[in-house]
């Protein structure tokens, strides 16, 4: 059976590109694994479509359900997707003390339609830890039916067709601001998490018109200019915009979330922090109107439909060299959390992670429990572009705490036993 076209593309995740994202959380107990482990499988009847693996049928790379345990492993070292070690899934737990943190392939779902996942997870583990009989109103639990608009097509209603191109489109800027490996950093990177007060950060929102989003794109950029005044180069930015979400359709948990451009030249190094926010809230207002949705939800649909002309090697191919193509000096993503329920008093930290993989530095916003949580992952091993962003923090007046660091550890991807295709 054809997927169709707004279904997952599974050649979107590769090995040198495995496209991975995670969710990790502190809580105040250490984990108790088995524990977990049932949780995770008791899951499965409510969220079946993330419990799968890959298969190559006909001219497609599809996901099929896949009835192996998911692999729940009490250790922070990661293991490959889709791989025997993984038995196959293209998702994965792994805990250590008091963390425990979900991986999953990217292509599948993103983090606003893994997210219910993820809360439904740790209500249904920490019932069976605490004892305690949770309220359920806002979990998807099991023994509830899944509604259509979970797994439907979420742009159903619009009419793509008729899509015409958006009246402001930016082009992106090709010589870019690039961090230089040097025998010293090698390419090594790692994730730095911080935690900020969200009632200080929105004040500074409020205060120079901007966004949690914004705010960091202008405090990285500057952080940039801090650790490289020399430097002439376009700092760019891509900023997350999840499309169904745009189209009205919240609970679907596909992943559709494209990008907007944001880009800080050298000229606008000496703005004040209000006249740079505006600046970049303006180019992100422009990209971020319903009629982009329209499009772009339009041009993936013709891509699918000329992709199925095509020998999936072809296809393939052609993905790989697509995504595996640089894209900008950074990038932020803000998946909006806010609370989880009456869960909220067990957990310490939380954080949403993504691989570097197109852009020299992830910056990856959570909030939960009244705070802003930052996992920061510049690809490179060196400290001088995080102490220069934890000066402009400073600089700006707004407190942080700067949690722990450590290497990326996020699962990559490999196609074990597929025939018919090189990935």
């Amino acid at each position: 059976m054809k997927p169709a076209w707004y279904e997952p593309n599974l050649c979107m995740c590769t090995p040198e590109n495995p496209n991975t994202m995670g969710v990790c959380v502190t809580l105040t107990e250490p984990v108790n694994v088995e524990a977990l482990r049932s949780a995770v499988e008791r899951l499965r009847e409510r969220f079946p479509y993330l419990y799968v693996r890959a298969r190559v049928e006909g001219n497609n790379l599809i996901a099929v359900p896949n009835p192996l345990p998911v692999t729940v492993r009490n250790t922070w070292e990661p293991i490959l997707l889709n791989s025997e070690a993984a038995n196959f899934h293209m998702l994965a737990f792994k805990a250590e003390g008091n963390r425990l943190c979900a991986e999953v392939c990217h292509s599948i779902t993103d983090g606003a339609g893994f997210l219910p996942y993820f809360k439904s997870l740790l209500y249904c583990y920490l019932s069976d830890v605490t004892g305690r009989d949770f309220d359920p109103e806002g979990f998807r639990l099991p023994g509830q039916p899944i509604p259509g608009a979970e797994t439907g097509n979420p742009f159903a209603d619009m009419d793509l067709d008729a899509a015409e191109a958006p009246f402001y489109q930016k082009p992106p800027i090709p010589d870019y601001y690039r961090f230089q490996a040097s025998p010293e950093t090698g390419g090594a990177g790692r994730f730095y998490y911080l935690r900020l007060p969200e009632a200080e950060v929105m004040r500074y929102c409020r205060d120079n018109d901007g966004s949690p989003n914004v705010l960091m794109c202008v405090l990285l950029a500057r952080a940039i200019r801090r650790m490289d005044p020399e430097s002439d180069k376009t700092v760019t930015c891509v900023v997350a915009v999840d499309h169904k979400a745009q189209a009205g359709n919240r609970q679907n948990y596909r992943m559709f979330v494209d990008t907007a451009n944001v880009d800080m030249p050298v000229s606008h190094a000496d703005y004040d922090i209000l006249k740079a926010c505006t600046k970049a809230r303006g180019q992100l207002m422009l990209q971020a109107q319903p009629e982009n949705t329209l499009y772009t939800m339009k041009t993936r649909k013709l891509g699918h439909e000329k992709m199925e002309q095509m020998p999936l090697q072809m296809c393939v191919d052609a993905v790989k060299k697509a995504i595996g193509q640089p894209r900008a000096t950074i990038s932020v993503s803000y998946a909006d959390s806010r609370s989880f329920g009456p869960l909220d008093d067990y957990i310490r930290e939380f954080y949403l992670l993504s691989e570097p993989s197109v852009t020299d530095v992830m910056c990856e916003i959570a909030c939960v429990n009244h705070c802003f949580f930052l996992a920061l992952s510049p690809k490179t091993a060196s400290k001088a572009f995080f102490e220069a962003f934890l000066a402009e923090l400073d600089a700006l007046g707004v407190p942080f705490e700067v949690m722990r660091s450590e290497p990326f550890h996020l699962c990559g991807v490999r196609y074990d036993g597929l025939e018919g295709v090189k990935l």
